[in-house]
């Protein structure tokens, strides 16, 4: 388990644009190391910020977009096409803009998919794509990405893995249909947090007020049953990308006042 480390930005326009940058510059090195590089996507109004932010940015032809596997954390259940869908936003702030390889593209089914509408069936089978996906060097059933970037609710929840849900609790599986999400839509599809952990780099974003106390809860200890942010991290460096507002509960020695 690796300590977290919070950067802190001026707002959540700053916060975006720098995390493009990074994001950017994660996937030029990994591409460099190792000839392709894979992502795990987050949707929420952060999320998509940073992909519009790096759809703008001019720095974005330095990545080999053929060489990019892109994933998703987690998928609300909807018809393909659905507006509301993380899949669907992502296109439409990034991927239909970038030469991305649409076989690298890899979404959660949707509802109206060949699977049908079993969201449970639908997490297996996603489940089983990670599990082919990954090769010896990783060392279990999911690709060791790169970077795995999570949204944080203002309850802590990460993914669509909710506090006290079945999902948060999950052990051994990948990915989990979840049912009855206090959030809606109620069905959706997440990775759980030991595939979560598989990841080198796990990003956490927050940014404005609703998410202060979210944030200073996660990141004071508490247990991921409780705050399932708290179980979000990566084994070489777990992230916490704030803005000001989002950090405002934190004591200051948890990050450097220098924070742009």
């Amino acid at each position: 388990m690796t300590a977290p480390q919070v950067v802190v930005h001026r707002d959540k326009e700053l916060m975006a644009q720098a995390a493009a940058a990074r994001l950017i510059t994660k996937i030029v090195d990994a591409q460099a190391a190792r000839g392709s590089a894979s992502v795990v996507l987050t949707g929420g109004r952060n999320g998509n910020a940073l992909l519009a932010a790096l759809a703008a940015s001019p720095a974005r032809d330095a990545v080999d977009w053929a060489r990019l596997d892109l994933w998703w954390g987690d998928e609300r259940f909807l018809p393909s096409g659905d507006p509301e869908r993380n899949e669907t936003q992502a296109r439409e702030a990034l991927l239909d803009a970038v030469p991305v390889d649409p076989a690298r593209v890899h979404a959660m089914p949707p509802s109206d998919g060949p699977l049908g509408n079993d969201a449970d069936a639908a997490a297996e089978a996603y489940a089983q794509e990670l599990a082919e996906a990954a090769g010896p060097e990783d060392h279990g059933p999911v690709p060791s990405f790169d970077v795995l970037m999570l949204g944080v609710g203002p309850d802590t929840h990460v993914a669509s893995l909710f506090p006290g849900h079945p999902g948060v609790r999950e052990t051994e599986r990948t990915v989990v249909g979840v049912h009855g999400s206090p959030k809606p839509p109620p069905t959706r599809i997440s990775l759980t947090l030991p595939a979560i952990r598989a990841a080198r780099e796990v990003w956490l974003l927050a940014a404005g007020e609703d998410k202060a106390g979210a944030v200073a809860i996660a990141l004071s200890g508490p247990g991921e049953i409780q705050a399932p942010a708290a179980g979000a991290h990566g084994r070489a460096r777990t992230l916490w990308l704030l803005d000001r507002t989002a950090a405002a509960k934190l004591p200051p020695q948890l990050y450097p006042p220098s924070s742009p």
